[in-house]
């Protein structure tokens, strides 16, 4: 295991500290009432032995923390406390603030080999975050994200959110976190795979998980950080974090005494939790050896890529392999090259007849009970066909695949044409089953494949996946989805190789459209039953319907699109200039596709619209009485009769043409209820009796 000392980097779905996968085990640690002496020597001592690698703490720990941490080999992710838990639209001396505090703990501590990362806010409130807008709120995160990247940017940066603002992903985060607190083995495991779909192309982090032993057993909760951590492994999330190391905590320097989460109690004595505890449930590697895997790459004029690919595949781990590439006529030496080079791998050499044409050949000659394609601008991850493998384990699905992510690009073209519409996309039907799954990543069972004729000669170059998902549905066989089996796949280098590329995929839609008329609209676009991911993380956006449940209410909260996020401009190249082109490119793309398909310019946009309310026509907020909060409040207007609103609307309550949104925000660690009205506020205020407070 790496040093704590070595940065840790983003690895496609994964973390890694030098050439090392880093599976990263976490517990959290704090905040400690004022008058608590915090043995930070002892207790890392003790984390460290029971096999976690890292701490998280709510607040900026200081040097002697994270000397200590350094001592034992932990990493830190530090926790920025701020005004969140205030309304900080209103008030944006508070986001100046965080900016303020979060830069000046970066220049001291920065650099310290301890800190690893920085969760820049945790669970801001749903209703806050309704009340301010989701899009400002996350404009908010991304600007907290973006200075501390400026200042240290060697460190991992990432908001801690949860499942009631699901749609609040930061798109320039590191990664995504999510704490969760779920009872029932699987409902935590459908709830990973759900949210590896909303992470898109990054890691997914569980930074919090745990059981109270208040209101649950001992050995309940000891069970239950067992099979979260043991899920979280098999569901391919790149770090687990334990809530928390001790029973005692605090807020606002005040201890909370009706929780008990921890793995010690508030006299440090360890529970049957951390008796039990067992790191190796999450931070092992074991894969299945079976079934057996033909890997498939078919390449023409592929000189300059075909190295690359061959060499990650050379050093793929978990057995049970075999590499086959086809050579489709190239002219380019490429044959020779993989001759020379890969002496170990079979090769078989073509006459030119398409992609489809190859695909079928080196199907033919594999000997794998499973067929695993790739292309050869494609590097699979070193465990790719290892994840891909469990996917077949119990029968369900026929075939598999996972993400095709692009590297980091080496210029401001590539990182506009990664950002661009129109890259190889997984379509879900489900969070675990899928309706497509692109031809650079897709696993499929030699039974299948041999019953449904392999793939179409027809298509030559692209299409040949869409068509072959489409029958293989038809014929009643499933595809399932494995988010750790990722293969690195470069885009194009430029704008006229992207644009080339565009046409040749809109000369494949007519072939399709031709062989299946019936899963095309009048205007030629594909309709998908499915959500088409586009690698971005899911987060509501100024045009995005937001499903609330009724005031707001709703546990699970999400947003609700078909086509969901792109990818964004890489950092080091997001600059005006090219977000104009990006805009160009996002403009042109899509019509250029319906040019070749169509013969025709589509000019208008089918974008549905979200009807919102009107601007509002009073806020205010007042300081409740003990016992009443939110809920209270709501309760007390629909008791007399206002007509709670839709699950997508922006307001909780309505009556008489007046609509009443209402939210939580604390100032000084005390409530304040705070009312959004659009119509007279003034039969309002008559209903509750109660002294307003201007805000």
């Amino acid at each position: 295991m790496p040093h704590a000392s070595e940065p840790l980097r983003t690895d496609g779905k994964f973390f890694r500290a030098g050439n090392e996968r880093v599976p990263l085990l976490a517990v959290t640690y704090g905040p400690f009432p004022d008058d608590y002496p915090t043995p930070e020597d002892e207790d890392f001592a003790r984390i460290a032995e029971a096999g976690f690698n890292a701490v998280r703490t709510y607040t900026l720990p200081g040097v002697e923390l994270l000397d200590a941490a350094h001592r034992h080999g932990l990493r830190v992710f530090a926790g920025l406390e701020w005004g969140y838990p205030s309304d900080f639209g209103k008030r944006p001396g508070i986001v100046t603030q965080a900016l303020v505090k979060l830069a000046n703990f970066l220049r001291d501590h920065g650099q310290h080999p301890a800190l690893t990362g920085v969760y820049v806010a945790n669970e801001i409130r749903a209703d806050l975050v309704r009340w301010m807008g989701p899009d400002f709120v996350r404009d908010v995160l991304e600007q907290l994200i973006t200075e501390g990247r400026r200042a240290a940017p060697h460190l991992l940066f990432a908001y801690a959110n949860y499942p009631s603002t699901e749609y609040l992903e930061p798109a320039n985060a590191d990664f995504t976190a999510f704490n969760i607190y779920l009872e029932k083995e699987q409902d935590y495991r459908a709830y990973l795979k759900r949210l590896h779909h909303i992470a898109g192309d990054r890691p997914l982090v569980i930074s919090e998980f745990g059981l109270d032993t208040r209101r649950n057993s001992p050995e309940k909760q000891a069970d239950a950080l067992r099979w979260g951590a043991t899920i979280s492994r098999e569901e391919e999330a790149a770090g687990f974090t334990v809530y928390s190391w001790s029973d005692r905590w605090a807020t606002g320097g005040r201890e909370i005494l009706d929780w008990d989460f921890g793995m010690t109690d508030r006299g440090g004595a360890p529970k049957e939790a951390l008796l039990r505890w067992d790191a190796s449930l999450f931070t092992r590697t074991e894969f299945a050896p079976s079934p057996f895997i033909s890997v498939i790459i078919c390449t023409r004029n592929g000189i300059k890529r075909i190295e690359s690919c061959l060499e990650a595949v050379s050093r793929m781990t978990g057995g049970g392999f075999e590499t086959i590439v086809v050579d489709d006529g190239s002219e380019d030496g490429t044959a020779d090259l993989v001759a020379t080079r890969f002496p170990g791998i079979r090769l078989l050499r073509l006459e030119p007849g398409g992609l489809s044409a190859a695909r079928n050949a080196g199907a033919a000659a594999a000997r794998g009970e499973v067929l695993a394609f790739t292309d050869d601008d494609c590097e699979p991850d070193i465990e790719w066909v290892a994840r891909l493998r469990r996917v077949f384990h119990d029968g369900k699905f026929a075939a598999a695949g996972g993400p095709n992510l692009p590297p980091p690009p080496r210029d401001w073209r590539e990182a506009v044409v990664c950002a661009a519409p129109g890259a190889p996309s997984h379509v879900m039907l489900t969070d675990d089953e899928a309706e497509h799954l692109p031809g650079c990543n897709i696993a499929v069972t030699k039974e299948a494949f041999n019953a449904v004729g392999g793939f179409d000669p027809q298509f030559r170059t692209a299409g040949d996946d869409v068509d072959f998902c489409w029958r293989l549905r038809e014929a009643g066989y499933r595809l399932g989805f494995a988010a750790g089996a990722f293969v690195w796949h470069w885009r194009r280098p430029s704008f006229s190789a992207f644009f080339r590329q565009q046409q040749g995929y809109a000369k494949a839609e007519r072939l399709l459209i031709a062989k299946h008329p019936g899963r095309f609209s009048k205007r030629g676009g594909a309709r998908w039953e499915g959500f088409v991911y586009g690698g971005g993380p899911v987060r509501a956006t100024r045009d995005s319907i937001i499903y609330h449940g009724p005031m707001g209410t709703a546990g699970y909260q999400h947003v609700m699109n078909r086509m969901l996020p792109l990818r964004g401009l890489d950092e080091r190249h997001d600059t005006v200039v090219n977000r104009l082109v990006l805009d160009l490119v996002t403009f042109i793309q899509p019509r250029l596709r319906a040019w070749g398909r169509n013969h025709a310019i589509v000019l208008r946009s089918g974008a549905a619209e979200q009807h919102r309310a009107e601007d509002p026509s009073d806020e205010f907020g007042i300081q409740p009485k003990e016992g009443q909060d939110r809920e209270f409040f709501l309760k007390f207007l629909v008791d007399r009769r206002w007509k709670p609103g839709g699950d997508t609307d922006e307001w909780d309550v309505e009556k008489n043409g007046t609509r009443v949104l209402l939210a939580t925000e604390y100032r000084n660690h005390k409530p304040v209820i705070l009312f959004r009205v659009w119509g007279p506020a003034e039969q309002l205020m008559l209903y509750m009796g109660v002294n307003r407070k201007r805000r």
